[in-house]
Order: structure tokens, then C-alpha cells, then sequence
């Protein structure tokens, strides 16, 4: 049974029975279709362009997908970066989320970035930042605006978009700056308060970071950072909440705006997953998220680093000048 029943059935469907059918459709063909294909198949396609595969450095897994909402010229900026534990991953397999945000009116830029044990701490953040300056210095060719660019992450993304916010040597790295450049932050079902290690794996992955603290979000917790939306589930036992609710705390006990929700009886993937249209009844990330973006998308950041951002990022021929 090929992966396109999908998008012919779920046409007709009355309301009251559509999460009773969905949940027998899944049931009847996941020997055919990944759940993560199935969503990718429903999710929205009119009135988006999707770009893919755009170098944003030299070298593998430094490209990156963008999703624009047709007939805007300056829409707001959603940086989305995927999790996986620094291991797994890739960008195709986002499509839903970025579709369903492109349908909403946001403009999604969805980035790889290397991973363990190709690299290890702090590469991919360095990735993260270089692909948070090119969509910086290329966007409003692709119908975004650059004074309006938000960064979003689940788990391992969601680690890195806080690290991004809150430590502002990445950015600044690459000729940024968190608190001048990004209007907000959002955080789905992230570590960043996971000391002691605990796994092997990750004590490599981390290990170059020497002092540990250096590797977390919550040592770099602060108020004059962008505003953050942080949420997880109680059912989450990957990533436990209480990552979340201790750095909701630590910015709010420095000042910071923060908006914390905790989800009853959602789990690591369910809280993603939920960003998906056929969807939404796992949990209320959907809401939630565009709710906050929608607060705060008035907000371009007027600054003058574009300029130099440009300079330094300029694309010839479609290859990335900047490594």
C-alpha cells in the first residue's frame, strides 16, 4: 500500500470520526509508510514554494531547505532545527512542521547540520549559527524578512536554538547578535539542565566542551535575552520537563520573559508531532507556538548588520562563498 492512501482518504472524513480513523488508517499501514512519511504526505503543499537543498557553508550536510508562503514579500522568519540527539536526523523529515507553519504565513528555513561522531560539541552549534547568518543575509530574496527571524527547535534543536539565545559567543561568531538580531525563541521538549552525564555517547559528544557548564543552557540563562516560549510533556522520558521548567525559572528569577507550558500525558514525540495538521489533538504545540510567535512578529529588529552580513554570505552560482 503506497504512502499516497493517505492523501486520498482522509478527504470526506466527518469530524467527530476523523481521529477514530486516523488512528485505524496508521494502524493499517505502517508496514508500508514511516509514520514521519505519512505526515510528510498530508501535510499542506498549496501556497508554498519550497526551495531545497541551498548551501549555507562548504561541506556535507550544510545545506538547507526554505518553505515560503506564496505572495507574501516580507514574511516573518522561522529557523527550525531538528533533533536527534546530535546523531540522527535530516531536514526532509521535517516537512510537516515547516509546511504547517508556511501555511500559517511563516517562512521556514530548515537547516542540517553535522552530527556525532562525524563532530562532536560545539560543531553543531557552530552549523546552527552559520545557517542562522546566511537566512540573516539571503532571505528577502526568498520572500522573508531578515529583521524578522525567529529560531524554533524540538529536543536536540531545541538545545541548540537555546544555546544560540542565551550564549551569545555563537552568533557572535558569525557577526551577530542574539539580542539585536532574533526577535524570539522557541524551545519544544529541550535539555538544558542535564548534568551529570550519565551516557558514554554523550560524554564523548560533549567532552570537548573541558568544563561541562560550558555546555549547558542554563548556565547562560538570562533576562535581557530574546523572549523564549519553552514547553514539554509529563510523559516525556527522554528528555525529562524538568529541563524546561528549570530554565523557565532561571530567566524568570533574572528578569527574563519566558512563557512555560507543560503538557499532561505528552511525550517526546507527540509533542512535535502535534505540529502536524492531522494532529493537533495530541497537544496544543500548534497553538501554543503560533499564539507566541504572533506576539511577538510586530517586532522587526531594525540593525545595520545585514550589510556586513551580506558581504560576508554572499552566494555565487548557488555554492556558499563563506566557509
Amino acid at each position: 500500500m503506497a504512502c499516497s492512501v493517505w492523501r486520498n482518504a482522509r478527504w470526506g472524513i466527518e469530524p467527530l470520526m476523523a481521529r477514530w480513523f486516523l488512528g485505524v488508517l496508521m494502524l493499517s499501514v505502517l508496514s508500508a509508510c514511516s509514520p514521519v512519511n505519512i505526515l510528510n504526505a498530508l501535510a499542506p503543499k498549496a501556497g508554498i514554494t519550497e526551495t531545497r537543498d541551498i548551501p549555507y557553508a562548504a561541506g556535507d550536510r550544510r545545506g538547507l531547505d526554505i518553505y515560503a508562503p506564496q505572495g507574501q514579500s516580507a514574511a516573518p522568519v522561522v529557523v527550525f532545527i531538528y533533533g536527534g540527539g546530535w546523531k540522527d536526523g535530516s531536514k526532509p523529515e521535517y516537512r510537516f512542521v515547516a509546511a504547517a507553519l508556511a501555511a500559517r504565513g511563516f517562512l521556514i528555513v530548515v537547516p542540517d547540520y553535522r552530527l556525532y561522531p562525524q563532530v562532536r560539541f560545539p560543531a553543531f552549534l557552530q552549523d546552527n549559527a552559520e545557517a542562522v547568518a546566511w537566512t540573516k543575509a539571503n532571505i528577502a530574496q526568498y520572500g522573508g524578512d531578515p529583521r524578522r527571524i525567529f529560531l524554533m527547535g524540538h529536543s536536540a534543536g531545541a538545545y541548540n536554538v537555546a544555546m544560540l539565545t542565551l550564549d551569545k559567543r555563537w552568533l557572535g561568531a558569525v557577526g551577530m547578535d542574539p539580542d539585536r538580531d532574533i526577535v524570539a525563541t522557541v524551545g519544544l521538549a529541550g535539555p538544558y539542565d542535564f548534568l551529570p552525564l550519565h551516557d558514554p555517547e554523550l560524554e564523548d559528544i560533549f567532552g570537548p566542551a573541558g568544563d561541562l557548564r560550558l555546555s549547558q543552557p542554563i548556565t547562560f540563562a538570562r533576562g535581557n535575552a530574546p523572549p523564549m516560549f519553552l514547553a514539554a510533556g509529563t510523559a516525556d522520558t527522554t528528555v525529562f520537563p524538568r529541563n524546561t521548567e528549570h530554565l523557565a525559572d532561571a530567566i524568570r528569577k533574572d528578569g527574563g520573559v519566558v512563557e512555560e507550558r507543560i503538557y499532561p500525558g505528552v511525550n517526546h514525540t507527540k509533542i512535535i508531532g502535534a505540529m502536524a495538521g492531522v494532529l493537533h489533538w495530541l497537544a496544543p504545540s500548534m497553538a501554543d507556538v503560533t499564539g507566541f510567535l504572533d506576539r511577538y512578529v510586530g517586532r522587526a529588529k531594525v540593525t545595520d548588520s545585514g550589510a556586513s552580513l551580506l558581504r560576508n554570505y554572499a552566494m555565487t552560482d548557488g555554492a556558499a562563498a563563506k566557509q
